[in-house]
């Protein structure tokens, strides 16, 4: 998912930049829309399935502090070591979906006659989501 994010933010910026007017700004604005409305629900599924990982994670600690055994041990290392990914890949999510946010007001600003004032909104399309295979 997040490699498909990145996917989409780069063409969304490549397209951006190469375009000087947009044939149908409204349909544009509505599809971006769609995009993040997606992107939001992919982030909150991810957000509740890391939180519950980590109170899992939490709760074996706690179990294996009281009640030393090696499968406990190596059951929190496993989780411990699932968790880190899940983080990192809630991060890129966040990222990401906040990235969409930037460029939707910049096209609302640039396309639509917004209200968004100029300096609300970045030089730059939010955080730099690189690594991109």
């Amino acid at each position: 998912m997040g490699n498909k994010l990145k996917a989409y933010i780069k063409q969304l910026r490549s397209f951006l930049e190469n375009t000087k007017e947009l044939p149908d700004p409204e349909g544009f604005k509505q599809e971006l829309l769609r995009e993040i409305q997606f992107w939001q629900h992919e982030r909150l599924v991810h957000l509740i399935v890391t939180f519950m990982f980590a109170i899992v994670t939490v709760a074996v600690l706690l179990v294996m502090i009281f009640q030393p055994m090696i499968p406990l041990f190596l059951l929190f290392v496993l989780l411990l070591c699932l968790l880190f990914p899940y983080i990192t890949h809630y991060f890129v999510l966040e990222n990401g979906v906040q990235t969409l946010y930037v460029i939707y007001e910049e096209v609302c600003r640039r396309y639509m006659d917004s209200s968004i004032p100029k300096d609300c909104i970045p030089e730059e399309y939010g955080i730099k989501i690189e690594k991109l295979k």
